[in-house]
Formats: C-alpha cells, sequence, structure tokens
C-alpha cells in the first residue's frame, strides 16, 4: 500500500476530481474560443487568463496524476519543483511520492491567492502540507530564485506560454536525468521546439494524449 490509495489521501483525492469535475466559470464561458485560444498562448495577458479561470480546477488527469506518482516514486525524487498549483490536486500526487520516498521538499508556484489558500487545505487534511513550499505570485519571480542546488523532478503546468521560461529558470538546478513533465505541452510549441531539439540537453517523448516527458541528459 502507498500514501496515494490510502486514506487519507485516496478519499480526499476522490472527492476533488469530482469537485473539479463539475466546477464552472462564467468568466470563461463569455469567452470565444479563439479568445481563449489566444490567451492561452499569450505571454503578456496569461495573469488575465488565469484571472478569469480563478474558479476552475485545472487539475491533471487522473492518469497524470498516478504518472507523476510513479516517475517521482522510481526517481527517488526527493526535490520537486511545480509550475501551476491550482488546487493542489497534482500537488498532492507530487508530495504523496516524496512522503514515501522517506521525505523530502516539493516548491509549488501559484499566482492566484484563493487557490494557494485552498491548496493548503487540502494538503493540511492530505497530511502532506509538511513537505510542500508553495510560493504566491508569478512564478517568473516566485521561481527565480532560491531553489534546490539539485532538482529531480519538474511540472510545467501553468500559463503554457511560459513553459520555455519557467524551464530556464529551473534548468540549471535540474541534475543528469531528471525528469520534466509538461501537461498540455502541445500549446506551447516553443516549449516542444526546445526539450525536442537533438543536442539541446533533453531526451523528450510525447506520452498519451496531453503529456510531454523530459529527461536532463549531460
Amino acid at each position: 500500500m502507498t500514501t496515494l490509495d490510502t486514506a487519507p489521501v485516496a478519499p480526499l483525492l476522490d472527492r476533488l476530481f469530482a469537485e473539479a469535475e463539475a466546477a464552472t466559470s462564467p468568466a470563461m464561458v463569455e469567452l470565444s474560443r479563439d479568445e481563449r485560444d489566444r490567451l492561452m498562448r499569450s505571454k503578456t495577458e496569461y495573469l488575465r487568463l488565469y484571472g478569469l479561470m480563478k474558479d476552475l480546477w485545472l487539475p491533471v488527469s487522473r492518469e497524470t496524476g498516478a504518472l507523476l506518482y510513479m516517475l517521482a516514486r522510481s526517481a527517488g525524487a526527493r526535490s520537486i519543483v511545480e509550475y501551476g498549483t491550482s488546487f493542489g490536486i497534482s500537488t498532492l500526487h507530487l508530495a504523496a511520492a516524496l512522503r514515501d520516498n522517506g521525505g523530502g521538499r516539493l516548491i509549488s508556484s501559484e499566482f492566484e491567492p484563493s487557490k494557494v489558500a485552498r491548496a493548503r487545505e487540502h494538503l493540511t487534511e492530505g497530511g502532506l502540507v509538511d513537505l510542500v513550499e508553495i510560493r504566491e505570485g508569478d512564478a517568473l519571480e516566485t521561481l527565480s530564485a532560491n531553489l534546490p542546488d539539485s532538482v529531480d523532478l519538474l511540472l510545467l503546468d501553468g500559463a503554457k506560454a511560459l513553459y520555455p521560461d519557467i524551464l530556464a529558470l529551473v534548468e540549471n538546478h535540474l541534475r543528469p536525468g531528471a525528469l520534466i513533465v509538461a501537461d498540455n505541452a502541445d500549446l506551447s510549441p516553443e516549449y516542444l521546439e526546445r526539450v525536442r531539439r537533438p543536442g539541446g540537453g533533453y531526451m523528450s517523448v510525447p506520452f498519451a494524449d496531453d503529456v510531454e516527458l523530459s529527461m536532463r541528459v549531460g
């Protein structure tokens, strides 16, 4: 048995996934699909977009959550960085892996204060809050300093247009063999070009329908 499939984490995740599925955002309904796509790819209006989506959970899928746990466990991860806490579903999966690895530290970044508060509540309920530091604010600032010397795993699940910028902030801290999981990476062609570039320092493959899995080499 693991932390992930036993109480209190397992029933908590079941409840949170159900709440996420039922959540709606009237502000987002008012946007056309073209406008949503434009904002999703913008490097200057991402705060506006995610402000409109502050009531949406934007979680990883159950399958991606399980993948995160397995990758962190198999890598023996003790140091993890997460871009995009939202309500903490992915954070719970990663923190559960740290617990089962014997401990560690997860640094997560989220700019929406209400989501930070809810994520902390969920981590407390799951008994994992002691492993997680949530930095509130724009990740371009919160992840620009005071990172661990060696990072084992990086999760990218915030504003897609900023994936290359966040990778650049964390890159020098990634140990050889470190894993990078980018959710919905197809929305960031610049990021995909970076991690798939021959000789660019990464091995990278698409995984399932919406995840890019990369490994730092060299």
